[in-house]
């Protein structure tokens, strides 16, 4: 029989309404169990960690991916899948994290929560936890049908590197535009095989060690000189810069003369579209073209998410810029679509 490790750290699946102050305060996991007496019915063994003091997602850290990151290792040999409770706030940096953090992973990792607490009558959890739990045992011919770190949320599994939250208002709670759902629930758990990542045949590595070095530079028009100098100053190693459209910027010779200081500097300056759905195309514009000239890394289609975590963990890899940036242009967990 199967085995399933539940890694439980907070969120709102387990919120419950305090009479008392009408707010959302947390509950351990044996409560969000009597909410959910279907789980007896499953046909695997469910072992549970659950944070001593679970938090809510807003809240997340590097410090606790790494947690989470050794959580996985340490009983990777023993389970035959993963499923870690989450807030769906932060979820998608999670997700992007664990992806870029577990290397040769051939096993599913999870994240799902809910936009309703377990003890709602509305509730999404329960759906939402159920079909995680059914998707992390999933195989065929004995093989894991899923082996990535992915979001499950409202009948949809997405790559946890390719999506992002969109909603806080309804169930639909995320999105992957630039990237197809992995599986869609239904009456039937459906599975896109050409889109999913085979498993690795070699030994899982686990980098527990993130730089989170990292600055936002979002451009608008208008944006002072003195703003850029700020954030292209400040004592970072990367910066992810939000551009407009297929990667355009301003090519105001102040502007582009900053950039190119701070690659001179061994800064990493990664371009990604203030869009959600299309790609950069560094020099496709005359508004791209000097950043190709100047070093400008190429972020793709990469979502904001994935391009923050994965420049933590590429910056945790090499020490100087030049490997960062080759890296960050190469597709390493799915995460993007070299156009």
């Amino acid at each position: 029989m199967c085995q399933i490790l539940i890694i439980y750290t907070g969120g709102t699946i387990g919120m419950m309404s305090d009479p008392r102050t009408k707010t959302l305060v947390p509950i351990n996991f044996e409560q969000i169990m009597e909410n959910v007496p279907e789980l007896e019915r499953l046909n695997c063994r469910i072992k549970v960690h659950s944070f001593d003091e679970v938090i809510d997602s807003s809240n997340m850290n590097p410090a606790i991916w790494s947690r989470l990151a050794a959580l996985i290792q340490s009983n990777y040999d023993d389970v035959d899948g993963f499923v870690i409770l989450h807030g769906s706030d932060t979820m998608a940096y999670s997700a992007s994290a664990l992806s870029f953090m577990l290397e040769n992973l051939s096993k599913p990792v999870i994240f799902t929560g809910s936009q309703l607490p377990i003890s709602a009558i509305r509730t999404d959890a329960k759906e939402n936890l159920m079909t995680a739990i059914e998707i992390a045992k999933a195989k065929k011919n004995d093989r894991v049908r899923v082996p990535e770190v992915c979001i499950y949320f409202d009948y949809k599994l997405f790559r946890g590197n390719r999506a992002f939250k969109y909603n806080s208002s309804k169930f639909e709670a995320f999105r992957s535009p630039n990237y197809p759902v992995l599986a869609e629930s239904g009456v039937h758990l459906r599975f896109s095989i050409n889109d999913i990542r085979p498993a690795a045949q070699e030994e899982l590595i686990v980098h527990q060690n993130l730089v989170s070095d990292v600055a936002v530079l979002k451009l608008y028009p208008g944006i002072s000189p003195k703003v850029i100098e700020t954030i292209v100053n400040s004592d970072v190693r990367g910066i992810v810069m939000e551009t407009y459209g297929a990667g355009n910027t301003t090519t105001d010779p102040w502007f582009v003369d900053l950039l190119k200081t701070a690659i001179d500097n061994n800064k990493v300056i990664v371009n990604i579209s203030q869009c959600k759905v299309g790609t950069v195309e560094l020099g496709r514009y005359e508004t791209s073209k000097q950043l190709k000239d100047i070093g400008v890394a190429n972020g793709y289609d990469m979502t904001f998410e994935a391009a923050i975590t994965k420049t933590m963990y590429l910056l945790s890899q090499f020490d100087d810029a030049k490997g960062v940036k080759q890296w960050i242009e190469t597709d390493i967990r799915g995460e993007l679509t070299v156009s």
